[in-house]
């Protein structure tokens, strides 16, 4: 209960900071830079408009024809993360100073070369619907819109490039040349300042674009780029400086807006009423069915020739033998353990405040560095598994372990990496930071996985030791247990490795718990919104999590009870089986919410599908398994086998 009430005020929570964090105190005339990030397409207009590419675009491509600082564009240090999500910051040549040139215009600079070529390649992204993305003292340059929901004002992160609705939708897309900058400060302490807003109103000044800048933006046609010859394109901006009530330490508030947070708790409660029916199901039947039958089977006098085994008793010779596969069945456990780790100690960083938005590219670092130092839970799950199923080639299963998955999800990146490189996007990680990762991985993850699988191996054959004399409990010593040396025959089941039927029909349920939530993650990653309801997300991942198990021990059971001893692989495709429907709802949100035209968006966004939908299969599947492991071993242990 004191779980609950700390996740449910980390839902509600405002935005903090990391402890020790210091804001950076401005001196009147002191210089506030202006850094520019990479131009990422935007969800604009209705609730209907749909995103129209996944291409990111470096600021300073020589298409787009923006202005440079003095001695060219210098590179920002970023973080891991930050460099794997795309973002790309360089220094500009805004000239802002704390409470000085307010409310003048002034001309950033004039651009005499725009080819043909370059206005086309402007006017596409324009019709994408590409936004800018400015940072000024951490925080990104965002436009005031109103949520007509409730009639609440919000900042919402980005400004567009151009303008392509009407009535400019009838001839060329129009460019925006022209910024207002609004900057709100706040004073703590009488000559200190402090940023806490960033706004920025873009529109579009047409006319002649030599001269002297006018920054009249109500008397002006805007500027249409023609793609047939050589133009002129003159960058302006205004900045106005506004005192604000705002305090450093709440500045994100405005940027991090729940549009309708009824969603959420709707989300919430459809969740808790599956997980608690499932409960109450499951514990019916392991109070009342299943604690019947071991008192029945108990109560039998071993004096008397009876034979009264049916169901789950009957396989009680075979329920512990070894499956088909055990070692990929053991690898996929171990990294499946291992990705769990990853995501609960990512939540529990989350709701500690310190993957706030505020901190640029933190979310992506600790999930790297969680996967990487949890490699010995991966190893140590996955040999235990392995020798505890009757494995004998050890060794091989370490190494396996350690390399199959990595390989795999390192070959899908770097694929996924050669589109982005020739579409030109700034979204390519680096060939040096990629090589970086895959070095902390053999370098760090491998040998830790290692050392995981030593003490597995060694843990998983008591394990196995312990299984098997659940077999011959009361069993006279002059009597052998043949059934542990070969299967009885028991009667063939249609679809014995899999009925697929069931598989999707257990999914529905985890899924169902989580699918309003899966929305709004989605849209941050495909959409480039910020997402900041950990909260939520760590509720609906608790639930998802106990209503996979509770699924998959009860199709388990079911499973038992049909004289089926085969359930290993049935655990582990039972909990696995919401990512069918995870896959299902990602092609629902490509036809629903994206346009994408171009062939490189497309395999990009499948190629980031098919990468969520593996960790999800091996996440819930490894829940699934480890769940029906431990309700079997607890239902055998529990009866007498005469």
């Amino acid at each position: 209960m004191a779980l609950l009430h700390i996740l449910l005020f980390a839902a509600t929570a405002r935005a903090f900071y990391l402890p020790g964090a210091a804001p950076h105190n401005f001196k009147e005339g002191d210089p506030v830079p202006l850094f520019v990030n990479a131009l990422t397409p935007m969800l604009t207009g209705s609730d209907n408009a749909k995103l129209k590419s996944l291409i990111n675009y470096d600021y300073y491509n020589p298409n787009f024809k923006f202005c440079e600082p003095d001695g060219g564009p210098q590179k920002q240090p970023e973080s891991l993360g930050s460099i794997l999500f795309g973002d790309r910051i360089f220094n500009s040549p805004y000239d802002i100073k704390m409470l000085e040139n307010n409310g003048t215009c002034q001309t950033l600079c004039t651009q005499h070369d725009v080819s043909g070529e370059d206005a086309k390649f402007i006017n596409d992204r324009i019709r994408e619907d590409y936004a800018l993305n400015w940072l000024i003292d951490g925080l990104p340059a965002a436009e005031m819109k109103l949520d007509t929901r409730n009639g609440d004002l919000f900042f919402d992160m980005g400004f567009n490039l151009g303008n392509d609705e009407e009535p400019f939708s009838e001839q060329k897309p129009a460019l925006n040349n022209h910024y207002e900058i609004v900057l709100r400060y706040h004073s703590p302490a009488a000559g200190n300042y402090r940023v806490v807003g960033v706004l920025v109103w873009p529109s579009s000044v047409g006319g002649p674009q030599d001269g002297p800048a006018t920054c009249d933006t109500t008397n002006s046609n805007p500027l249409v780029l023609t793609e047939t010859q050589t133009q002129t394109i003159r960058y302006t901006y205004r900045v106005t400086w506004n005192e604000s009530d705002t305090p450093w330490a709440t500045r994100w508030d405005n940027y991090l807006k729940i549009f309708d947070p009824r969603i959420h708790w709707f989300s919430l409660i459809n969740s808790l009423v599956i997980v608690v029916f499932l409960c109450i199901m499951v514990s019916m039947i392991l109070l009342r069915s299943v604690s019947r039958d071991i008192s029945r089977y108990n109560a039998i006098d071993l004096s008397e020739d009876v034979q009264e085994d049916w169901g789950w008793k009957l396989v009680h010779g075979e329920v512990f033998r070894t499956p088909s596969r055990p070692m990929i069945l053991s690898v996929m456990v171990g990294n499946g353990s291992q990705l769990c780790a990853m995501v609960g100690v990512t939540l529990v960083f989350a709701l500690l405040g310190f993957l706030s938005p505020s901190n640029r590219g933190s979310l992506a670092t600790v999930m790297m560095i969680c996967w990487t130092f949890f490699g010995s839970i991966g190893g140590y799950l996955s040999s235990r598994v392995y020798a505890s199923l009757g494995g004998t080639e050890r060794r091989k299963n370490a190494f396996v372990t350690a390399t199959v998955l990595p390989t795999i999800i390192f070959t899908i990146v770097f694929l996924l990496d050669l589109f982005l490189i020739g579409a030109g996007s700034s979204g390519a990680v680096p060939f040096g930071t990629m090589l970086f990762i895959i070095i902390l991985w053999f370098g760090i993850s491998a040998p830790l996985s290692a050392v995981g699988g030593y003490f597995g191996s060694k843990h998983g054959v008591w394990i196995s030791i312990s299984f098997r004399s659940c077999l011959i409990i009361s069993r006279p010593s002059n009597i052998p247990s043949a059934s542990i040396k070969s299967p009885a025959k028991f009667p063939q089941h249609p679809n014995t490795f899999v009925r697929w039927r069931q598989l999707l029909l257990a999914g529905i349920l985890p899924f169902g718990a989580a699918f309003v939530e899966l929305y709004f993650v989605l849209s941050s990653l495909f959409a480039s919104r910020a997402y900041y309801a950990f909260g939520f997300l760590a509720l609906t991942a608790g639930i998802v999590g106990l209503t996979t198990a509770t699924v998959s021990i009860l199709f388990t059971y079911f499973c038992l009870c049909a004289e089926e001893y085969r359930w290993h692989w049935r655990a582990f495709l039972t909990g696995g089986g919401s990512a069918f429907w995870l896959l299902a709802y990602g092609l629902f949100f490509w036809a629903s919410r994206l346009s994408l035209h171009s062939m490189s968006s497309a395999i990009l966004y499948l190629g980031y599908l098919f990468l969520l939908v593996t960790f999800d299969f091996l996440i819930t599947g490894t829940i699934g398994f480890l769940a029906s492991y431990w309700a079997v071993r607890r239902l055998y242990s529990a009866i007498r086998i005469d």
